[in-house]
């Protein structure tokens, strides 16, 4: 099966992601790095994983591929913010994610497909609404409020999207079984809040898929 840049390498390839957000056109800020064994460091742009072999265009264009076993690890370069994002990659199909609660969305770095079955294992507290504090599951008895992304569903809890379409979420919570996703593209996650500026804190999510 074939792995895009989204993907990881390998059970044994641990991959960091320096992941700061901005994209400008179809361009990115900061050229991807391959981290090589041998301690070289090669700039360019992960093409993808393809079982064993790591494809990788470097910065004057040429492509080369490479055996797994080589590559120490890949760090996908996405413009220069701090340390918001920080990805540890491990098992094949296995991400764990920093969602910040003062940020409308967090870009997971994965692609799905429609009907892909993706499981969320959440952690971690967020602070919103002034001196309100919660896990991922949202907060109890929390009541309707049209300006949420999901209005009917609790304050402060994990939630997804799939695309652009951020009139589109879906409610994540605590639930650990599989969610089906509902459309095909880059999957992003986020808090069921209307107003960011005051949170803060954020949720460790480790999502499979």
């Amino acid at each position: 099966m074939k792995m895009t840049r989204a993907d990881v390498v390998s059970r044994t390839l641990r991959v960091s992601l320096c992941v700061a957000a901005c994209l400008v056109g179809v361009g990115l800020l900061a050229a991807d790095t391959l981290v090589l064994r041998n301690g070289r460091e090669i700039r360019g742009e992960l093409i993808r994983v393809d079982g064993d072999r790591v494809e990788f265009a470097e910065d004057r264009g040429r492509r080369r591929s490479y055996d797994r076993d080589e590559v120490d690890r890949i760090e996908l370069g996405r413009g220069r913010d701090d340390d918001d994002y920080v990805h540890e990659v491990g098992p094949a199909g296995e991400r764990e994610v920093s969602v910040r609660a003062d940020r409308p969305w967090t870009d997971t770095g994965i692609r799905v497909r429609r009907g892909q079955t993706v499981s969320f294992e959440a952690s971690g507290e967020v602070r919103w609404g002034g001196d309100r504090k919660d896990g991922p599951e949202g907060e109890r008895n929390s009541p309707f409020n049209a300006d949420r992304p999901i209005p009917g569903r609790a304050g402060a809890a994990l939630i997804g999207r799939v695309g652009d379409r951020e009139d589109d979420p879906f409610f994540i919570g605590d639930n650990r079984g599989g969610i089906r996703m509902p459309a095909s593209g880059r999957l992003y996650l986020g808090v069921n809040d209307d107003i960011l500026r005051d949170n803060s804190g954020a949720f460790r999510v480790r999502i499979r898929y």
